[in-house]
């Protein structure tokens, strides 16, 4: 076998196979790489990677032209292909971006916008839409009569990122000329309260030209630490050197300008490294986040030091509220928050009043404190002293606002996973009153989230009964015949709740809106193991519904894999569950299949938590890339997120016993399966991604349930990942016998199942570095396992080039039809 090399590696190659001849190790007869093109797997598998999604569906807010309530529908493209990834991109201070366009280099775009008004409208096709187009970050304006949005062209003669209006009563788009976008940190562009003009992210138009990139190093690279602690996770695409500063510096840095509808734009202030901008309700400020020097090697840019400014858009007067440093001694511990203000926010029910935290345990959960944090109010013109909203003796969470009467606060503590949500009067008058208080594994008693709609400036805020004493909430509605999603109405004196609607077999049902308080009408979203996604509008207490969507079933007519949700318990009494696919036209006659079963680990506090059903047996089942659903097209019986909880009661850790609690795990669904008469106990497969892929791995090497095993993208090294990971606080030097055990890398050795080791090249993910799979690979090749290693060019955590995600399926199909369903004999085996 040929392998071409470059020639400083080829002469290194060379030279050191001339070093392990001489010494008697090297092995003319060892496998290397092989020279394979990108393969595509079984037609089935191929019309389901290759359908396209169901389109999305945003809502307008309410009152837009002629006083109609509007949906924006968008078509998605397909995946995209490798040559889509092959686009430039630099990586820098945990971003990806595209130079060309100072755009997001990844993820799916839209290539045509329908317009649709409720409640009987047809959906009409928007017109002058660019050509080719690609849109990102479509959004209604406040007056519900305009959508604006960002179109990517890669084209070198117009490349950037372009600012287009569509009129909702006309469906007509239009161009706003002159502009050339930034939008490398996310959407660059947010309405005014008017709807006459946007605040945008715009390309300094004194940029010049891009750095370039020197071949000799002006010096060495230099980092310190003079006895601060400061611990940090694995981060992927940090910047290196100066000279990444550099290139940093040159595509971040944007010119903020307020962009009217007409054409015209005036500049805000100089040009800086603005990661956010956001108008306030009246739209006389607006609210800047600035990164800026000195910047880390270690961490991503939202730990850079970071200005907060609000800016009078008439006077162009700047109030910095506060300029936060460099974020590098943040305890990598849940509950841990960087001491000093943080989370700074409009009020959205007030006309110009800023919002924020601040720590009253210096950000550290572990030290005792009565009020763990603060929240802070301030007005505009932000020269008086902030007042207090409220102190929690709980890690502030998130923050939804009503009016001067009412905002729901919710504080969260993960020792205990404690939960709370409060009410509070933003006006001052009262105290807060606790409206739950309980578990956030809790699934079953979880009351949900309130309902939020747009208030005339655009901003969200809660949306309440007509006399303003009662908050709408929605909820997913767990039980134990799996998900019901409800709406109800909250009392906001006491907390106590009246269910209003739910969804009901044979359906899934999510509320998505309330649309008329007064008339009791709902829009939701309704699927069925059958029928695809589509929206109806209904009454509250109604049985008619009518369906305002007529999306396709994206994957044509044709069979596909029915699920059944199984309910089984684990040897120590932990109710499990698992979805069930089988080949479409399987008989019971047809007895046992070979199994592929796939999952995911998720620790638990307490049995009872662990033991709730997730999910629903009345969803549609959606096919993305990474589902191992697909193969029940190819004979394999599926075992679909099986559960696999890792439990630590009371002061136990869950990873204390994460080895013993994972074989019991899987054991348990194999075991319902064969019950069933369903699963072939001699012919199963695994397969994980992520943390999942971890799974996989230990699955392996501390137990003989399996013919083979599928790990994709995963870490299999823990110390590589020494200050924590996944949700584990405790680091390497804390607990070296928990990271050593849980390391499927430390039992190389004993993995003798066939394994296939699947990895983007490109991960972005943090602590699942390539690396770990290139390790693992390594010695499991060194012990004479039976393995096989594909990295796949360009990819990253999640895999997105068409070529790519079929490759996957074909080397996974081809792994399966080799090790499990019609697997080797064993030496000696009679067949």
């Amino acid at each position: 076998m040929i392998i071409h090399l470059k020639n400083c590696r080829r002469i290194l190659s060379l030279g050191l196979g001339m070093a392990a001849g001489a010494l008697g190790i090297w092995n003319p007869m060892a496998r290397a790489q092989t020279d394979l093109q990108y393969q595509r797997p079984p037609q089935a598998i191929v019309d389901i990677v290759e359908a396209l999604p169901t389109p999305g569906v945003e809502l307008s807010p309410a009152g837009g032209a002629a006083g109609k309530r509007w949906m924006l529908i968008e078509h998605f493209a397909g995946l995209p292909t490798v040559a889509d990834l092959a686009q430039p991109e630099l990586r820098l201070a945990g971003l990806r971006f595209n130079p060309r366009t100072d755009g997001p280099s990844r993820g799916r775009y839209s290539t045509s916008l329908e317009v649709q008004a409720l409640p009987s409208g047809k959906a009409v096709a928007t017109s002058g839409l660019p050509e080719h187009a690609k849109i990102r970050f479509a959004d209604w304006s406040p007056d519900g009569r305009k959508i604006s949005f960002v179109n990517i062209s890669d084209a070198k003669e117009d490349a950037g990122l372009s600012l287009w209006i569509v009129d909702a009563a006309t469906a007509q788009a239009r161009r706003l000329p002159g502009i050339a976008l930034n939008g490398i940190f996310g959407s660059p562009c947010e309405w005014l309260s008017d709807s006459q003009g946007l605040v945008c992210r715009t390309v300094p138009a004194d940029r010049g030209a891009a750095p370039v990139r020197s071949e000799v190093p002006t010096g060495p690279v230099v980092q310190e630490n003079l006895g601060r602690v400061t611990p940090g996770a694995t981060f992927e695409d940090l910047l290196k050197n100066p000279e990444d500063e550099q290139f940093f510096d040159y595509y971040a840095k944007s010119q903020m300008a307020i962009v009217r509808l007409d054409g015209g734009s005036v500049l805000m202030g100089k040009a800086g490294v603005f990661a956010e901008a956001t108008p306030s309700p009246d739209g006389k400020w607006v609210l800047l986040f600035e990164r800026h020097h000195p910047y880390t090697y270690l961490l991503p840019f939202n730990a850079f030091p970071e200005r907060v400014t609000a800016v009078n858009l008439k006077t162009g007067v700047a109030k910095q509220l506060v300029d936060k440093p460099l974020e590098d001694n943040v305890p990598n511990i849940h509950d841990a928050v960087p001491a000093g203000p943080r989370d700074h926010e409009w009020r959205s029910d007030a006309p110009a009043t800023v919002f924020w935290v601040e720590a009253g345990d210096g950000g550290d959960p572990r030290k005792e404190a009565a009020v763990r944090d603060t929240l802070f109010l301030l007005d505009a013109p932000f020269d008086s002293a902030p007042r207090k909203l409220a102190e929690l003796s709980v890690r502030y969470r998130s923050v939804a606002w009503g009016d001067g009467r009412l905002a729901l606060v919710e504080e969260r503590r993960w020792k205990d996973r404690k939960r709370v949500i409060l009410a509070v009067a933003p006006s001052g008058a009262g105290v807060p009153v606790k409206l739950y208080e309980g578990s956030s594994e809790d699934r079953y008693h979880d009351p949900g989230t309130p309902v939020e709609e747009s208030n005339a400036a655009g901003k969200p805020v809660i949306q309440t009964t007509s006399d303003g004493k009662g908050i709408y909430f929605r909820s997913l509605g767990a039980s134990p015949e799996g998900d019901k999603p409800f709406l109800s109405v909250m009392n906001a004196a006491n907390g106590e709740a009246k269910q209003l609607w739910q969804s009901s077999a044979p359906h899934y049902e999510v509320p998505t809106a309330v649309l008329d308080p007064a008339a009791g009408t709902i829009m939701v979203r309704r699927e069925s193991q059958e029928q695809s996604p589509n929206y109806h509008i209904q009454k509250i207490g109604g049985a008619a519904a009518d369906q305002v969507t007529f999306f396709p079933n994206p994957y044509g007519s044709g069979p596909l894999p029915k699920k059944q949700v199984l309910h089984y318990k684990r040897a120590d009494g932990v109710d499990l569950s698992a979805n069930l696919y089988l080949p479409p036209g399987y008989k019971p006659s047809d007895g046992p299949l070979p199994t592929l079963m796939e999952a995911y680990p998720t620790e638990y506090k307490t049995k009872v938590a662990a033991g709730q059903v997730t999910g629903s047996p009345y969803e549609f089942a959606f096919l993305y890339w990474g589902s191992p659903v697909p193969f029940a097209t190819q004979g394999y019986a599926v075992l679909e997120s099986a559960s696999i909880p890792i439990i630590g009661e009371e002061k136990a850790e869950p990873n204390d016993t994460y080895v013993e609690q994972l074989v019991a795990s899987a054991k348990a669904a194999i075991d319902e399966g064969v019950r069933l008469g369903v699963v072939d106990r001699n012919r199963v497969a695994v397969m994980g991604h992520s943390y999942g892929a971890f799974m996989t791995a230990n699955l392996l090497a501390h137990s003989d349930l399996f013919k083979a095993g599928i790990a994709r993208s995963g870490a299999y090294n823990r110390t590589l990942t020494p200050f924590g990971f996944q949700n584990e606080e405790r680091t390497y030097w804390q607990a070296p016998e928990i990271y050593y055990k849980m390391s499927p890398f430390s039992f190389a050795d004993k993995i003798k199942t066939p394994i296939l080791l699947i990895h983007g090249e490109a991960d972005n993910n943090s602590g699942t570095f390539p690396i770990q799979s290139e390790r693992l690979f390594s010695a499991l090749k060194g012990h004479g396992a039976t393995v096989r290693f594909v990295l796949l060019p360009l990819e990253s955590h999640g895999y997105q080039g068409q070529e790519s995600v079929l490759h996957m399926f074909w080397e996974m199909n081809n792994w399966l039809n080799t090790y499990v369903k019609n697997p080797p004999l064993a030496a000696g085996a009679k067949p």
